[in-house]
């Protein structure tokens, strides 16, 4: 008997010495308080002991106790900010882990790269990751700010955490930008001079501007590390503190709003009642954003495996050489778009600048108090005009558009671009049988009888090939002219493509060719 007694009071001690060092751990939470969280159960002790979890809590105390049922409704944010801040979240986790194999310096930046993607255990996919997880930064950053301007969320208190919000959009832009730069390739190098050609043009201060971006009248081991710095230093510094000012708004003074039918009286009460019931953040919410990050995090994961995804890295930075359709980077290409339509300063610099500026005066432009979508059609109406304009200028912004280019350069740049991926490097080795193919003479099928299941792809981009010199030749681009794909073994596992064009032009005959070297092993590194 008194040894039962002895050993139910060790158990005892035990039980209250563990639960002491759960409460410790866990900000509060008893043993069996955590036991009901996990579970989904109601609080076991009064008052709410997960309330004090936000008051003690270092990683909790940002978070607000609840969120009213009406703001979680998904069809209504689209958790777009969420995904927002987890894409920051990713870009930092996997940006620290780049810099460490990463070298800012001209002569070293590409080679870096290539070892990263080569000699790093799953170096290339924390490549792909890193550089997926900034198209969808940009993406989701102005998507949510998109849904904030047509659910009118920006009004009366939340006119100051819009303005954060337009910062933010602007952060993120330079923040990927300043990025672009870093593999110091064809497409970084080229992209980032138009990029910050942009600034030359600005009034008064434009030589100035551009110097300050490029530290010397072109780009260069200066420029290459004033990118590194903003990118790894003042831009993430900038979104850090813009994001704690943004959420602060949103979680502390005035919430995620509410669609606005129930705010406005557009449904029953009791209805309304219904949707400011408080839903704690513990623990429904946080097991929801637990699953949004998982989410995120396989989507991320199978983009850059099932779907192929990868970081584009072109040949090593030429200043000495433009190659062809050069391009900003696809969020700047409705400012590329611009530039087409007038004069430099005016479209580039002016322009722009006036557009941000109604972006940040949007709360105080539009006076109308409702935020029903169907009670502000002029505002909506103006928002999807935005959209549309943003649209068409961006295919404004392509080289192909409003950029002349003879014909056969036109043709051959389509099938085999200079930098980048093209029809004619995705042609499988076996397929590439040698040979001359001219067009017309040639047929665009069977041109592998020896191979039991022939070559469909290189059939199909020669087929695409004879399609284009005759178009062009029809519409008197080519006059009198002709083409021809020579494929011949160049070296052991390695293939000589030559795209060659004849026209007649003057009385004079031209040729333009381009050669392409593919190897057996190319695309498996």
């Amino acid at each position: 008997m008194l040894r039962n007694v002895q050993l139910q009071d060790l158990r005892k001690k035990f039980g209250a010495m563990l639960d002491e060092r759960v409460r410790a751990s866990t900000a509060g939470l008893s043993l069996n308080e955590l036991r009901a969280l996990v579970r989904g159960e109601p609080p076991t002790e009064k008052p709410n002991p997960r309330y004090k979890v936000h008051t003690t809590s270092f990683l909790f105390h940002i978070r607000p106790r609840y969120y009213e049922k009406g703001s979680t409704i998904f069809t209504h944010t689209f958790r777009l900010g969420f995904f927002t801040a987890f894409f920051f979240a990713v870009e930092f986790i996997t940006g620290l882990i780049l810099m460490i194999y990463y070298t800012p310096s001209p002569s070293e930046a590409y080679n870096s790269i290539l070892k990263l993607m080569t000699n790093v255990p799953f170096g290339q996919m924390l490549r792909d990751i890193h550089r997926l997880g900034a198209e969808g930064m940009v993406i989701f950053t102005v998507l949510h700010m998109l849904r904030t301007f047509l659910t009118g969320s920006y009004k009366k208190e939340r006119s100051f955490t819009w303005l954060t919000g337009v910062v933010l959009l602007g952060i993120t832009l330079f923040l990927s930008f300043s990025g672009y730069l870093l593999p110091w390739d064809q497409l970084a190098y080229w992209a980032v001079t138009i990029g910050t050609s942009m600034a030359e043009a600005a009034p008064v201060f434009g030589n100035e501007a551009n110097l300050l971006l490029r530290g010397a009248p072109d780009i260069a081991a200066n420029g290459l590390l004033r990118f590194y710095l903003m990118h790894v230093v003042l831009f993430p510094f900038a979104a850090v503190l813009v994001i704690s000012i943004h959420y602060y708004k949103v979680s502390r003074e005035h919430g995620i709003s509410q669609p606005a039918k129930f705010i406005e009286g557009e449904v029953p009460p009791p209805v309304a009642k219904e949707a400011k019931t408080r839903i704690d953040f513990l623990p429904d919410l946080l097991t929801h954003e637990v699953f949004l990050t998982a989410l995120g995090l396989f989507a991320l994961v199978l983009g850059v495996t099932l779907f192929g995804y990868h970081a584009p890295l072109e040949n090593v930075a030429d200043p000495q050489v433009t190659p062809l359709d050069t391009k900003a980077p696809w969020y700047f290409w409705w400012l590329q778009g611009m530039l087409k339509l007038g004069d430099k300063s005016l479209m580039g610099i002016v322009i722009p600048t006036i557009l941000v500026a109604i972006l940040v005066g949007v709360p105080y432009i539009d006076r109308n108090p409702h935020r029903s979508l169907y009670k502000r059609p002029l505002a909506v109406s103006v928002g999807i005009l935005a959209v549309l304009a943003l649209i068409v200028l961006s295919y404004m912004g392509l080289p192909q558009y409003g950029i002349k280019t003879s014909a056969a350069t036109r043709i051959v740049q389509d099938l085999a671009p200079q930098e980048g991926v093209g029809p004619v490097h995705r042609i499988p080795f076996d397929q590439l049988q040698s040979g001359v193919y001219e067009v017309d003479p040639t047929p665009a099928r069977n041109l592998c009888p020896e191979i039991d299941y022939g070559c469909p792809e290189l059939e199909t981009v020669f087929a695409t090939y004879t399609q284009k010199v005759d178009a062009a030749v029809e519409q008197g681009d080519l006059p009198a002219g002709t083409g021809v794909m020579v494929i011949e073994d160049w070296q052991q596992a390695l293939k000589k493509v030559t795209l060659r064009i004849v026209w007649v032009e003057g009385g004079q005959t031209k040729t333009y060719e381009r050669h392409i070297f593919l190897h057996r092993d190319r695309g498996s590194e």
